[in-house]
């Protein structure tokens, strides 16, 4: 009877792991308060921060309860309470967007949703369904369903 190789993958705890672009740079991290190999070719995390290198200028971090890293893929799947924050020291005050579910590329600087979105810059508020956000020079495009409260 042949052996079965059964897929035994790793968990990690309080789980560090880096983005480095083209160069070999750090580009990026993701830590997260729990890591698991699931199959082998995809990585849960749960409690998930993503933030670039101070090197790369882009003053975003993502928070989520949930993520998903898959192998041959550069996006990474944020599920549950999604919260990008960008601290750039704006006259007008931080940018927050908050979704439910998000795919970020960290190489190419981009997040995206189809689902609803609320974005907050300072006292102004936006909701829409659906959002493509580049953050490495901060330009959002909301898709449908759009919806503003604007104080002066």
């Amino acid at each position: 009877m042949p052996y079965d190789m059964q897929h035994r993958g790793y968990y990690l705890k309080n789980a560090r792991i880096l983005g480095t672009d083209e160069d070999g740079s750090l580009l990026y991290e993701i830590e997260a308060a729990h890591a698991e190999q699931e199959t082998k070719d995809r990585i849960e995390f749960a409690e998930v921060r993503i933030r670039y290198s101070p090197d790369a200028d882009v003053p975003w971090i993502v928070h989520a309860d949930e993520a998903t890293l898959r192998e041959g893929s550069p996006r990474i799947e944020l599920r549950g309470h999604v919260r990008a924050v960008s601290t750039s020291g704006d006259e007008d005050g931080d940018t927050e967007i908050r979704t439910q579910y998000l795919e970020f590329d960290p190489e190419k600087y981009v997040a995206e949703t189809d689902e609803r979105v609320q974005i907050r810059i300072g006292v102004r508020s936006l909701t829409a369904t659906g959002m493509l956000a580049s953050l490495n020079d901060d330009r959002v495009e909301l898709k449908s369903n759009v919806r503003g409260k604007i104080a002066p």
